[in-house]
């Protein structure tokens, strides 16, 4: 992965902001993953969480709090969805790890500790993610090859 892949991650505009609701989305090919799950996000804070207010407004009064968890829904929707209804997958990173890599293979001291966290509720999933949203979209986290990679099981590689 590039520079720019392995600073992806998903973050949001300051809270309580014009901008709220809008993920950040930074130069190289990661946009495009952000736009989808910005796509879910907007769709869950106009028409699915519970606020008395217009749906504009309900864009521009998103805290931190809320930005997580549009956040950990829009991912368990998506992962969901490529896991065609039945599973998703959730991959995360573990503590650092030593073992020596195989002929052939450069290790890069991230794919050697992504764990797989299988599911087979979506709200089982979206919990676990909420849980973690820190991994998917804190500075360093690579929040958005974690995502990449989740898609990828999530849906398998035989689909």
């Amino acid at each position: 992965f590039s520079c720019e892949w392995a600073a992806a991650r998903f973050g949001f505009r300051p809270p309580h902001s014009g901008l709220a609701y809008a993920l950040e989305a930074g130069k190289g090919g990661t946009r495009a993953i952000l736009a989808a799950v910005q796509a879910h996000v907007i769709t869950y804070l106009l028409f699915t969480r519970e606020t008395e207010c217009t749906h504009l407004e309900r864009l521009r009064r998103v805290g931190r709090w809320e930005q997580g968890q549009a956040l950990a829904t829009a991912l368990a929707e998506t992962l969901w969805a490529a896991g065609g209804g039945g599973r998703a997958v959730v991959c995360l990173v573990t503590a650092p790890i030593s073992t020596m890599p195989r002929e052939g293979y450069r290790a890069n001291s991230f794919t050697e500790r992504v764990r797989l966290f299988e599911f087979s509720e979506k709200a089982a999933a979206q919990g676990f993610i909420s849980d973690h949203i820190s991994c998917f979209k804190d500075e360093g986290s690579h929040g958005v090859i974690l995502f990449l990679y989740s898609l990828l099981f999530s849906r398998t590689l035989e689909r």
